[in-house]
């Protein structure tokens, strides 16, 4: 028996080698009659006669489809008794996903279970990868994947592969977010001259993002306070000081919560002093802070030198 095999939605060609001794010949499905001699005994339109020759008895099936699949039998009726011979169709199928997990949403620690179920011909295999700078092949070869105690790190997209070698792989992607309170990455404390403008800065991550309050002391800061801006995003908060005053220093906390918790740090914000370069004009130069005062001590300088010339003479 011979093996005739062909991809689906594809022709399928079955050729039987006749000589001169043939005096009848037939394809049949099973047991049902597809064509005999030039005569079509079936009603699918599918199946159309190729050649019945002296040397060949060919039939086409077009548009194959998987209940195609399975024996055919070429009779042959000579002189002296009926040969057969057999061709196995097989239909090939490509990989399709049928089912998978749709887009999960957990807090940090919890239990994963995702799911990819593929249909095809041959059977496909199915592997799960997680779609991250960081992970490296795959992280399962089965329909299934099972996270536990799934990580901050562990959030992102995987991706389900099915492939049979029919055509490409097929692949959808589930999407998991991992939640977890917010964690403070960067709170500095910032030194501002008196009516310089002044910035302290929060940057907090957290999935859902984090909530920003701004505190002096025991005191919230509420947006819009004169002097001040208050500037959320979803990763960092912004606390604006647009002209510091002596009054702006001191010590502010951020807090960052979600539904998961809240933590907070504290920063300050300080006078900066800027000390004046003292310019340097030469050996034996007196500054007393007035330009003045440089030329009256160069000159009194200048003035000892006759005087004492003059000593050494008497």
């Amino acid at each position: 028996m011979d093996n005739v095999t062909v991809r689906q939605g594809e022709s399928a060609t079955l050729r039987c080698s006749v000589d001169n001794r043939v005096t009848r010949v037939a394809w049949l499905n099973r047991s049902s009659i597809l064509y005999a001699g030039n005569d079509k005994w079936c009603l699918d339109p599918r199946v159309v006669l190729l050649a019945n020759t002296k040397t060949q008895y060919s039939i086409q099936i077009q548009d194959v489809d998987v209940y195609d699949e399975g024996p055919y039998t070429c009779s042959v009726q000579t002189d002296n008794h009926p040969k057969t011979s057999r061709v196995h169709l097989i239909v090939q199928v490509s990989p399709k996903i049928t089912e998978i997990s749709s887009d999960i949403s957990i807090n940090e620690g919890g239990n994963v279970s995702l799911t990819c179920i593929a249909t095809g011909r041959p059977d496909p295999t199915i592997t799960w990868r997680h779609i991250s700078p960081k992970a490296v092949g795959f992280i399962s070869e089965d329909e299934y994947l099972e996270i536990t105690g799934i990580t901050r790190e562990q959030s992102g997209e995987y991706e389900c592969s099915a492939s049979n070698d029919v055509s490409a792989p097929v692949v959808q992607r589930v999407k998991v977010t991992v939640n977890y309170p917010p964690y403070i990455s960067d709170a500095k404390s910032t030194g501002v001259p008196v009516g310089q403008k002044g910035i302290l800065l929060c940057e907090a991550s957290a999935v859902p993002s984090a909530d920003f309050q701004w505190y002096k002391d025991d005191k919230r800061l509420a947006e819009g306070q004169k002097g001040l801006k208050v500037e959320n995003k979803a990763f960092f908060s912004r606390l604006t000081f647009f002209n510091v005053s002596e009054q702006d220093y001191g010590n502010y906390t951020c807090v960052a919560s979600n539904q998961l918790g809240n933590t907070n740090a504290s920063m300050i914000l300080y006078e900066e002093t800027t000390t004046a370069l003292t310019p340097w004009k030469g050996p034996g130069a007196v500054h007393d802070g007035n330009n003045g005062a440089w030329r009256r001590s160069g000159c009194a300088w200048l003035l000892l030198l006759p005087l004492a010339h003059l000593a050494r003479h008497f």
